[in-house]
């Protein structure tokens, strides 16, 4: 029997990297899984990989009727929400002198005011109980130049994650957030084109303590773990899952 036997969870951006890895684990630990992303093929191939126990509801969590349509989904299995993984993000390199207003909108979009709209509206179907979770970053905290778009939107989600901590905890709702490092997701090649992937995953790698980037399994340990009993005492903290690249 597994830590969420019978609980229902949502991950946005669950087709690919993390929130594939994640939707994965959460089903190994007895939850339904329903996930969500913008691109139709790649939820269904998530769900094949899967097997069982997840439902693929298609949307953009920039679109407040998408979410409607997932939490709509949700409600219909009629067991309420158990946990929420607010996972799905945009990124762009958006160096200062360069950096446009559609840039900024795009990824505070998604990012910040997606994210507000995706725990927003599970609220009326949080359980007694239930774990929020967001994913923040370790860009948040180091100055990389030309992310400065993206770590301030994560920056941003890092703040969310604490004062809706404070404004949920009478209702026995955990927030809490985990901070990636570098991870060896989709994500990379797409921003950086398949043929310097493996250079620029080598490079990152110099930077992480433990010699490696991470693995998108690893964290969706962390996040299965503040989604359980397990971490009951944990409320509006951030979880790093970075190989020690923040912590010396």
């Amino acid at each position: 029997m597994g830590q969420l036997e019978g609980k229902t969870a949502v991950v946005t951006g669950g087709g690919t990297g993390i929130g594939l890895a994640t939707a994965a684990r959460l089903v190994s630990e007895g939850a339904h899984v329903f996930i969500t992303g913008r691109r139709e093929d790649v939820l269904d191939r998530a769900v094949e990989s899967i097997g069982s126990a997840v439902t693929a509801v298609p949307g953009d969590i920039a679109e407040p009727a998408d979410l409607d349509r997932l939490y709509d989904a949700v409600r219909d299995r009629g067991r309420g929400l158990d946990v929420v993984f607010a996972n799905a993000a945009s990124a762009t390199f958006a160096p200062l002198a360069q950096a446009t207003g559609e840039q900024f909108d795009q990824i505070f979009g998604v990012n910040v005011r997606g994210t507000l709209l995706t725990v927003q509206k599970a609220l009326p179907l949080l359980n007694d109980g239930a774990s929020v979770i967001l994913n923040a970053s370790v860009r948040a905290d180091d100055g990389w130049e030309d992310y400065g778009l993206y770590a301030a939107s994560k920056a941003a989600v890092r703040s969310l994650a604490r004062t809706w901590a404070n404004e949920l905890k009478g209702r026995g709702v955990r927030v809490n957030a985990v901070s990636p490092g570098a991870i060896d997701t989709p994500g990379i090649d797409t921003a950086v084109g398949e043929e310097n992937a493996a250079a620029v995953k080598a490079d990152l790698a110099t930077g992480v303590p433990v010699g490696r980037i991470g693995r998108p399994e690893e964290v969706a340990a962390a996040v299965a773990f503040l989604a359980s009993a397990d971490s009951s005492f944990m409320l509006g903290t951030t979880l790093y899952v970075d190989g020690g690249e923040k912590q010396f």
